[in-house]
């Protein structure tokens, strides 16, 4: 991997910052990202800054990464921002937006950025960091959820299209991780007095399962997995609870996971 480049977006922290430390470990050199670029602590990679908001600032960063090193092998689209459990309706269609511009369009526009590069290399490797809210449900999580859904047939999609060019598209499915990501969600806009209850039960449910929860560089080993995979597959778990879940949602009866979704969250039958 020694002549290899990788650009990781929201790298300096969680997820992103493990996954950039994994792959420096294995060999690449890699350009991290966030919106606020390098800060003043020393990294094994190179962090620039890039808001995936942004058309410009999208643009510029790619520009610069390929002025620095010429190519660019791998991209992992991590950047995102999560939302408090609430219900759909408390949250505003500005909001709802808001989210999407991040989760899914700011992955889009990067991607859009990097794909002309790499379909001019004739290879290169996309991996979009998904969740099992791609494939399950979350109540009080509808928003979210409904990102990473959006996230996996966007993914599925451009896999096919771009397989001509040598380039292949990945979906990561991590479960619950222990990072900074929950302290730093946004809250709903338009709270209703009707949901503050089970709000609150919610919420307490989740920061359980997060106390316990595995840490990112579960998630950093699944991206380098899939990165260096001759032959990679669509979909890589991350995580024994991601795995567990996968595997029921593909042989368990809908009514099994309806019932055993809502157990877990406490809510009522």
């Amino acid at each position: 991997m020694s002549n290899k480049i990788a650009l990781v977006t929201g790298a300096s922290q969680g997820i992103g910052e493990a996954t950039a430390k994994r792959l420096v470990k294995a060999g690449y050199t890699v350009y991290g990202t966030s919106r606020r670029g390098a800060s003043g602590d020393e990294r094994s990679f190179n962090m620039l800054p890039l808001d995936v908001t942004s058309d410009e600032s999208v643009e510029s960063a790619i520009s610069e990464v390929i002025r620095l090193s010429g190519r660019i092998d791998l991209l992992v689209n991590n950047a995102g921002i999560g939302i408090a459990p609430a219900g759909a309706e408390e949250v505003s269609i500005a909001q709802a937006q808001a989210i999407f511009d991040t989760n899914f369009f700011g992955l889009l526009r990067v991607t859009r950025a990097v794909v002309p590069y790499m379909r001019h290399q004739g290879a290169g490797r996309i991996i979009n960091i998904g969740s099992v809210l791609g494939f399950l449900p979350m109540p009080y999580g509808a928003l979210y959820s409904a990102t990473k859904h959006a996230v996996e047939g966007y993914s599925e999609s451009l896999d096919h299209e771009l397989r001509t060019w040598g380039i292949r598209v990945i979906v990561l499915e991590p479960a619950y991780t222990r990072t900074p990501f929950d302290a730093n969600m946004l809250e709903p806009d338009t709270k209703l007095d009707e949901y503050r209850e089970v709000r609150a039960a919610v919420n307490k449910r989740v920061k359980e399962v997060m106390a316990t929860a595995e840490g990112p560089e579960v998630v950093a080993e699944a991206v380098l997995k899939a990165a260096i995979a001759h032959h990679p597959k669509l979909r890589y778990t991350a995580g024994s609870l991601a795995s567990r879940l996968r595997l029921l949602r593909t042989y368990a009866p809908a009514g099994l996971m309806d019932a055993g979704i809502r157990k877990d969250l406490r809510l009522e039958a």
